[in-house]
């Protein structure tokens, strides 16, 4: 039905017209884990095609009321289910934002990173399409900051208090509330593997104890109303030392299942009992301490794993869409607090901003070691003496 009135519009001229190309949706996206995201629900369209091909054929009185007020409510249909749905456009500067029932989307259809979703504007309405069984290579993304301090209740969804029974090593399984699992981290997986979790009850995983860095082969088992983690958890509990009363910290990211049991007293007792604080460390180079071009280059995957991984996933989708971002960096030896920004070098990340200066009041030299770190919205860094 749909497919035919975009022909009969083709051979007419309206002010809701198609635009005149072969290919039906000129919008396409392969869906990102921020897109996905069921806990903050947005979809994040280019500025670019959100204009061309949406804007242009709304209305003066839509337009105007998005321009008055930064966002407009429309119409969206599933193309392959014919459902509507009441959304809203948000504009946020250099992109926009599909709001309202998205998360209602993401759950109702399944969707999961690396799907294409398609999306046109025709008769007063946005029509939009993911076709099944169809999965597109994505470019890994670093994840990105919003102008506000990243959140730390997102960077760990599910907590738990642990129990007598969540740390005895002679039946070692931690049992997690079903909705806390399936908002936080089956939403994330794919089709295939939901579906392989239904029919089998369990589905091997990785699970990685952020505070060591080890990999644990674990299994997530379906008991109903609560799913169990099992496998290598009494070897956690007997490595960590685990005690009833200590909050386990839970998220999913990269395709693994991420875990944390923080120590009271955060920092100064992880100090005091060896554990180094210090997750990024880098021997400065020529180029690290040029005064005339002020930058200090730092590996991606530290960056990704001991730094972006605080941030909210909004925080990190707005450092991939601008490649940069403005940040507060304090120096750990003074006390002092530098406004700079960190910028998106593909497999390498630059801080930029008050570099020089900090090479400058440090007198920093080839060969001598910074130390970073990420700490209450601040990139904390240290240099020996």
């Amino acid at each position: 039905m749909f497919k035919a009135s975009l022909r009969a519009m083709r051979r007419t001229t309206y002010y809701d017209a198609v635009p005149q190309m072969q290919d039906q949706w000129p919008i396409k996206k392969a869906l990102t884990l921020s897109d996905v995201d069921i806990t903050h629900p947005f979809l994040t369209l280019s500025r670019q095609q959100v204009e061309t091909h949406i804007l242009v054929y709304m209305s003066p009185e839509q337009r105007e009321i998005l321009r008055a007020e930064s966002q407009v409510g429309i119409n969206a249909q599933d193309d392959d289910t014919g459902e509507l749905y009441v959304m809203k456009l948000k504009w946020r500067g250099s992109y926009y934002n599909l709001i309202g029932k998205w998360g209602k989307v993401v759950r109702g259809k399944g969707l999961d990173v690396g799907q294409e979703i398609k999306l046109c504007w025709y008769n007063g309405c946005l029509h939009f399409s993911v076709p099944q069984q169809q999965m597109i290579d994505v470019i890994p993304q670093p994840p990105i900051r919003m102008p506000v301090v990243p959140m730390e209740q997102d960077h760990w969804p599910i907590k738990k208090m642990l129990t007598s029974s969540d740390v005895d090593p002679n039946h070692p399984f931690l049992p997690l509330p079903r909705k806390s699992v399936e908002d936080h981290i089956l939403v994330h997986w794919l089709p295939q593997e939901r579906e392989k979790l239904r029919k089998e009850e369990q589905v091997s995983i990785n699970a990685r104890d952020y505070e060591t860095g080890d990999v644990h082969p674990m299994k997530l088992r379906w008991r109903g109303n609560y799913y169990n983690l099992m496998g290598k958890w009494g070897n956690i509990i007997r490595q960590k030392g685990l005690g009833a009363g200590q909050e386990i910290r839970i998220r999913w990211l990269n395709n693994c299942l991420y875990f944390s049991v923080p120590e009271e007293g955060d920092l100064q007792r992880a100090a005091s009992s060896g554990h180094d604080i210090w997750p990024v460390k880098k021997v400065l180079t020529l180029s690290d301490v040029d005064t005339n071009h002020p930058f200090l280059t730092l590996p991606g995957k530290p960056v990704e794993d001991h730094i972006l991984f605080y941030w909210s996933v909004q925080a990190r989708e707005q450092l991939r869409n601008d490649r940069q971002f403005g940040i507060d960096a304090r120096d750990d030896d003074t006390g002092e607090v530098y406004v700079m920004k960190l910028k998106w070098r593909g497999s390498y990340y630059n801080l930029v901003g008050k570099w020089g200066k900090i090479i400058r009041e440090k007198r920093l030299q080839v060969g001598r070691e910074i130390k970073v770190r990420w700490e209450n919205g601040y990139l904390v860094f240290s240099v020996t003496q």
